[in-house]
């Protein structure tokens, strides 16, 4: 059996991670990962978000089920913990709102009746975190993002097969990274 490895936490903004639905296994094994390819080319296993914790529910019926909503400059992301998560979902319980977040998870996606892709992320932790981290987060978001963009044109198999899927429109992604970078601004 090969070594394991834990794969890297992919950064991503909302809005891409919202627009994103083509998921795949990496190898025939039934333990393979399961990505989530976005738009830009990243290929996610598993993520770090920063943003706003706004607010939180326990929708959960026999036990605990928590949901959070994450917001950063271009959206929001949905957060569910329960059973399986427990210490991620005790920091949704302790934690206030509003407040800075850092997570680590897994992007999840759920098809509905119509077709559409549902995205959220269960997390693995959940930090409080300052804002000065949420901007840091922000910048390299933003960098790594067009990284990616710049990508695109090249034969890289993930760009190759983001371009196929979403035939992405480079000047949205371009402008959801400026509007990300100019909410820096109004902070200051």
């Amino acid at each position: 059996m090969a070594g394991y490895f834990r794969e890297v936490a992919r950064r991503v903004f909302a809005q891409e991670f919202r627009e994103s639905n083509l998921t795949f296994k990496d190898g025939e094994d039934q333990y393979a990962p399961q990505y989530l390819l976005t738009p830009t080319g990243a290929k996610v296993n598993r993520m770090f978000i920063v943003g706003t914790l706004t607010e939180k529910e326990d929708i959960g019926t026999d036990s605990e089920y928590w949901r959070g909503r994450v917001s950063d400059p271009t959206g929001s992301f949905m957060v569910y913990a329960g059973q399986y998560q427990p210490e991620a979902a005790q920091a949704l319980v302790e934690c206030e709102t509003p407040a800075f977040v850092a997570i680590v998870g897994k992007p999840s996606t759920y098809t509905t009746g119509d077709g559409n892709v549902l995205t959220s992320v269960r997390p693995e932790s959940i930090q409080v975190v300052d804002g000065n981290t949420r901007d840091m987060w922000v910048l390299d978001t933003a960098k790594q993002t067009m990284d990616r963009l710049n990508m695109l044109k090249g034969d890289g198999a993930d760009a190759v097969k983001a371009v196929e899927h979403y035939d992405p429109d480079v000047e949205h992604y371009r402008g959801m990274v400026k509007q990300a970078l100019e909410s820096l601004k109004e902070y200051q």
